[in-house]
């Protein structure tokens, strides 16, 4: 229950904070308006890095399907903690979803753009390409896990690993982006997803479930695909 609570918990916080500095960004008469990519991927790095802190000794601090499914595949997870996990991190995006909504309404009210708000829950492609968005996400999906594991093989002082997460987070979402807007974790897209399909929010339009499923079957391909490799490697 413990490992439950803090992944529910660590993943919400993600998504709060995530979704929350795109709802910033792209919502109407908010002062962070039009700010910009570089704010937008500065929150996502910062949103990963924060829970990770908090919660990193209690779960080991997954908050993503990708992660928790590709250190089973390797062995340095137990599969049958995967179920509780998962289920953890998609009610804690889902949560986490529900209260950037309702922290920004008024914005959401005050918002016509029905891509804009629909952005604020989940991933789009900016050029649709089924092949090409797939595979964006495959590759930035292994960067993260690839990283992640990567990082234990360099010695740190206590409560750098944190910050090194959230700077991968960082430089993916800076460099690779800009065509998917890097989900690179099924639950993030998919319970705000969920969210953004239930909610009653004014005006809202279709939550795009054709595309949907890209971001959450590409992350476990690439994540499993990394946690392999690293494993032969190392």
């Amino acid at each position: 229950m413990t490992n439950f609570l803090a992944e529910m918990l660590g993943t919400m916080i993600l998504i709060i904070l995530g979704d929350g500095v795109v709802a910033n960004v792209v919502l109407n008469k908010t002062k962070g308006q039009n700010s910009g990519w570089i704010v937008i991927s500065t929150g996502w790095a910062l949103g990963v890095a924060i829970p990770v802190f908090i919660f990193g000794t209690i779960s080991g601090a997954h908050f993503n399907p990708a992660v928790t499914l590709g250190l089973a595949t390797i062995g340095k997870f137990s599969w049958s903690s995967v179920p509780t996990y998962l289920l953890a991190q998609f009610i804690g995006a889902f949560l986490g979803a529900v209260i950037v909504w309702i922290f920004y309404k008024p914005h959401f009210q005050a918002t016509e753009d029905q891509a804009a708000k629909l952005g604020v829950f989940c991933t789009g492609p900016a050029i649709k390409d089924t092949s090409s968005n797939f595979i964006g996400e495959v590759i930035g999906t292994f960067i993260l896990v690839f990283g992640i594991l990567g990082i234990g093989n360099t010695p740190m002082v206590d409560g750098l690993q944190p910050i090194v997460v959230g700077l991968i987070v960082w430089a993916i979402g800076l460099t690779l982006g800009g065509t998917t807007g890097y989900a690179i974790n099924p639950a993030r897209d998919l319970g705000p997803r969920i969210a953004h399909y239930i909610l009653p929010i004014h005006g809202k339009g279709d939550s795009d479930w054709g595309y949907a499923w890209i971001p959450v079957a590409a992350p476990i391909v690439g994540g499993i695909i990394a946690s392999i490799s690293y494993n032969i490697i190392f």
